[in-house]
């Protein structure tokens, strides 16, 4: 038996298929992950992610020091509220985690890490800490994603009244406190909606009020076929401490500027970029009959071979899709082994789907 979250037996009630996700036992789906992936894309679903980790820095110091441990920079939110996506790096640029990072004032700044590196995560940035700065996890908070076109308009009359009008004044990558909820317009799907996270002990009634008002309850299976479509990275799958995020299509997530903010892994990183990266992500979409799925042999011709990171069935599509990394000299078409046959595909820049629309 793995750890639960407070919607556990909400869950269970709903006919949820529960499975281990990282020792936690979360729903996978509640009858039909297709159905779930469609509702997100056309209308409102709803995940239970308070497996998520939510650590708070705070402290005087809190900026100088998020701005040596994260590949981002801090330094780039420029008003409370604002979030910004990045790599926590390891010393030779191997990413440890990525993660969210809300910058609500000079001194507090909200993270939101992955569950299954939650105790490694932990324990790198509590053992970098410095004087000036707290690192503190907050395990009774729970935590809702409500993503899809029409998510936010059925989930406002969850929030209490008196703060529905702010909340959807929110502007995408912005976040706020409205009395006990922290509301984020971020996500994981490619949709619009919010990320919002609760006191535990007041979720399950919550969960229950967005289910009144019509947003679908989802699993994570729906979520990772989405979170794929929208050319989102899955840590352990395209990403891990073994490669980098010059080799893992984020290095957009890189603020090389300053010159001298000393990061973590910034000498590996600018040793590699200057010497050029000899293998890259990229998106796979099949040509031929068969279903990517990950550790798949991606054969280039005239540059060696690579392999599928992630891949599945795109309900978005009706195409199967992947991200693979390869050796960087890649053209516009490769094979995959599958069973022992060659299939050919078609080598894209994701994301496939953005806002319910086909990308590639």
């Amino acid at each position: 038996m793995g750890s639960k979250t407070p919607l556990y037996e909400d869950h269970l009630s709903r006919g949820a298929r529960v499975v281990d996700f990282g020792g936690w036992d979360m729903p996978v789906h509640y009858g039909s992950q297709i159905d779930e992936h469609h509702a997100v894309r056309q209308d409102a679903g709803m995940f239970d992610v308070s497996h998520m980790t939510v650590v708070d820095v705070r402290g005087e110091s809190a900026s100088a020091w998020l701005r040596t441990l994260l590949a981002n920079d801090v330094a780039r939110i420029k008003t409370p509220g604002k979030a910004l996506y990045s790599c926590m790096l390891n010393d030779t640029g191997g990413v440890i985690d990525d993660l969210i990072v809300y910058g609500m004032s000079d001194d507090w700044f909200r993270l939101v890490v992955n569950a299954a590196t939650r105790e490694k995560d932990l324990a790198w940035m509590t053992s970098r800490a410095v004087a000036g700065v707290t690192v503190e996890e907050q395990p009774d908070l729970a935590m809702v994603a409500v993503q899809g076109p029409r998510a936010r308009e059925r989930a406002a009359g969850a929030l209490p009244e008196a703060h529905r009008e702010a909340a959807l004044a929110l502007k995408p990558f912005e976040a706020g406190m409205f009395g006990d909820l922290f509301v984020g317009r971020t996500g994981y799907t490619g949709e619009d909606g919010w990320e919002i996270i609760i006191p535990g002990a007041e979720v399950v009634g919550f969960w229950g009020r967005l289910a009144d008002s019509g947003i679908r309850p989802c699993g994570l299976g729906s979520r990772d076929t989405l979170r794929l479509e929208a050319g989102m990275n899955l840590y352990g799958a395209d990403m891990d401490e073994g490669v980098t995020p010059l080799e893992s299509g984020l290095a957009w997530t890189v603020a090389w500027e300053p010159e001298d903010r000393n990061f973590t892994g910034r000498g590996p990183l600018e040793a590699q970029r200057s010497e050029g990266v000899p293998r890259k992500l990229v998106g796979l979409v099949l040509e031929d009959r068969g279903v990517l799925r990950s550790h798949q042999k991606v054969i280039v011709e005239g540059h060696g071979e690579g392999e599928t990171t992630s891949g599945s069935f795109s309900p978005t599509l009706g195409k199967s899709i992947a991200f693979a990394r390869v050796p960087a000299g890649i053209g516009a078409e490769c094979l995959v082994e599958i069973r022992g046959k060659r299939l050919a595909a078609r080598v894209v820049r994701p994301p496939f789907v953005r806002n319910g629309k086909a990308r590639v």
